[in-house]
């Protein structure tokens, strides 16, 4: 993807300016252009079907390259004429009887909210366009919203922005779907700007390119229609996205990658669309303007520039189903070729003029690359982490698992521990990597899948959860597993509990596992163990090291070697502990250090304090350093 010359005078870290953004945005409108349909209604673009069916695909494809086409067009209208007018005449043979009505619980629903926002931010340039006819029979294709169902998640936000731009137009809509809208987003609000996306510890990114995203794009909407209503419930979304802005800086890494967690990921960099919404609401930023187009810009760059847009070669240009390039164990069912259109999200900057301060300010350090940063987000129990000697941003999780029962595990969700660096290994084989498992009596690991919360104490987190194997119920678990973790200078102290309640005969596990970050690279990843004495282990891959020390409880350190198990590269290794369980109760402790630089400095000190009820772990280091935390378990 061409790309035009970095401008290091505006932007002397990424080179990225909104001239990038547009040429960006520009260049991902063309190259779908090849897999349009002879009316525009369909975008087919190759690669895996969902499960939602092809035809479903083709109207995605129009739909989130036309939200593109609308943050394009109405952020700058010079040269936009020619996308908009192939749209247009998409969107009248599509409502014309080739796209699938909208109905309870499908797709079409996703998309047409899409194409709702584009409509109403091309007002002028589109819709205003068409003539009676064409604009009842769009209507009539949306009206199907107001008759349909969905889920009890982010998809109520959708018929609530499709019912008021049917209203803005003049149409008869749904008001209850406005007011479930809304009910759903006071259910899900859990304070320290964080909603639930839905019933249950779900946490992740749709946390911002939808629960704040889509309130205040249907605000823009409903201040045309009624400019009082808008007025009076602005100030509790922009209170809860100003309250949201200084956790979510927190994701992003000196490199520009969002911190890989949570379902969706081929989303991308659609994370950085509320940092922008804020600003163009007027939202106070933790972020100077300068600061905010560095992580933005930052983001698309790293995907734009690191073969996103290069890994199908009957597609040039258009984004993958993976990280970078294609890897399809991380793609969700329901998530198709066009499905990661939905980083059009992000160039809702585009709404900002030319002449904001975000876009003529000089670029300046993210907060990531300027000091080593830690914070507790209280709602979905995360300890935020980062270091800026190599940008690292880390989410310490205790409390987002996306459980719906007994299952399999949720990669995304389980693990301990997620960066902006690396990435959760997939696969056939049980969690190794920032996990704590138990080996049953072929060693295999068990898995964690409902995450308790614990109390702790200030700059930790804590948890517990009950291992199972083969998606087993965790209430029958006779185990439990707590933890605590707290982190200073990117090292993270783990402190674990594992208990057995003796209602078994014997204990079916004897022996405890627990992983490190894993490292990925094209080439086989190389491993280490520590100097004598040491007792860690190491895998590291350029500049990126990822190292675990046995502090108590274990016995052993060594490093898993795989292939095909992680979306940053083909091969990948994780270093790990092992440890045998003593009785009904067991303490291990560790230290996880992800880092730039090869480290060795293990402490000269660790004290180990268990009262049966509590376990105090204090390790120093050899600079007068303490790193310490307790688990109440």
């Amino acid at each position: 993807m061409s790309i035009p010359a970095p401008d290091t005078q505006r932007s002397p870290i990424t080179g990225w300016t909104r001239e990038h953004w547009l040429h960006f945005a520009d260049a991902q409108l063309d190259a779908v252009r090849p897999f349009a349909s002879e009316n525009f209604d369909f975008i087919n673009l190759p690669g895996r079907p969902s499960g939602a069916g092809a035809t479903s695909d083709g109207l995605e494809g129009y739909a989130r390259t036309f939200l593109l086409a609308a943050f394009r067009g109405a952020g700058d209208g010079a040269g936009t004429s020619g996308h908009l007018e192939r749209y247009k005449k998409g969107l009248l043979a599509g409502t014309g009887g080739s796209w699938p009505a909208i109905t309870s619980f499908s797709q079409p629903m996703v998309e047409a909210a899409s194409i709702a926002i584009g409509l109403h931010l091309t007002k002028d340039q589109l819709w205003d366009t068409l003539d009676q006819a064409g604009q009842d029979q769009v209507a009539a294709w949306l009206a199907g919203s107001a008759r349909s169902d969905v889920g009890k998640n982010n998809w109520v936000l959708f018929p609530m922005v499709i019912a008021e731009f049917l209203a803005g137009a003049g149409y008869p809509h749904n008001e209850e779907r406005v007011v479930q809208g809304l009910a759903g987003l006071e259910k899900w609000y859990v304070g320290g700007g964080w909603y639930r996306d839905g019933d249950g510890d779900f946490f992740d990114y749709y946390g911002g390119w939808a629960m704040h995203l889509y309130p205040q794009l249907w605000l823009r909407m409903l201040a045309e229609r009624d400019p009082e209503r808008a007025a009076l419930l602005r100030p509790r979304f922009a209170a809860r996205l100003a309250e949201f802005l200084p956790d979510h800086t927190s994701f992003f890494g000196g490199n520009g990658a969002p911190v890989y967690h949570g379902r969706s990921l081929i989303y991308r960099y659609a994370a950085v669309a509320p940092l922008f919404a804020a600003e163009l609401a007027g939202i106070p930023s933790p972020l100077a303007p300068g600061q905010l187009r560095r992580v933005g810009s930052g983001a698309l760059k790293l995907f734009a520039e690191g073969g996103a847009y290069s890994g199908v070669a009957e597609a040039p240009g258009v984004p993958t189903l993976g990280w970078q390039g294609e890897f399809l164990p991380m793609v969700q069912s329901y998530s198709g070729p066009a499905s990661p259109f939905w980083t059009s999200k992000a160039f809702v900057a585009l709404l900002l003029p030319a002449d904001h301060p975000v876009w003529t300010a000089v670029e300046e350090p993210s907060p990531v690359e300027q000091a080593d940063r830690t914070r507790v987000a209280a709602a979905p129990n995360f300890l935020l982490a980062s270091t800026a000697n190599d940008g690292i941003a880390r989410v310490l999780n205790h409390g987002s698992d996306k459980y719906y029962g007994p299952g399999r595990e949720n990669v995304e969700y389980a693990r301990l521990a997620y960066s902006s660096h690396t990435a959760p290994l997939y696969g056939p084989d049980g969690p190794v990597d920032n996990h704590i498992a138990l080996l049953d009596g072929t060693g295999r690991q068990s898995e964690r899948m409902r995450i308790h919360r614990l109390p702790a104490d200030a700059q930790s987190v804590a948890s517990f959860h009950r291992p199972v194997w083969d998606g087993a119920d965790e209430a029958e678990s006779p185990w439990r597993i707590s933890t605590a973790t707290t982190t200073s200078g990117g090292y993270e102290l783990r402190v674990h509990v594992a208990e057995h309640d003796g209602t078994a005969e014997t204990f079916h596990a004897a022996t405890v596992q627990e992983g490190g970050y894993a490292v990925a690279a094209e080439s086989p990843v190389p491993t280490a163990t520590a100097p004598e004495g040491n007792g860690g282990a190491c895998v590291h891959s350029g500049e990126l090291h990822s190292t675990i020390w046995p502090l108590a409880g274990y016995e052993s350190a060594a490093c898993a070697a795989y292939e095909g198990a992680s979306p940053m590269g083909r091969h990948a290794s994780v270093p790990f502990l092992e440890g045998t369980l003593r009785g009904r109760r067991t303490v291990f402790a560790s230290l996880v250090h992800l880092s730039n630089e090869q480290s060795w400095t293990s402490p000269v000190s660790v004290d180990v304090l268990d009262n049966g009820h509590s376990v105090k772990v204090a390790a120093s280091f050899p600079d007068g350093s303490e790193l310490a935390t307790t688990l109440h378990a």
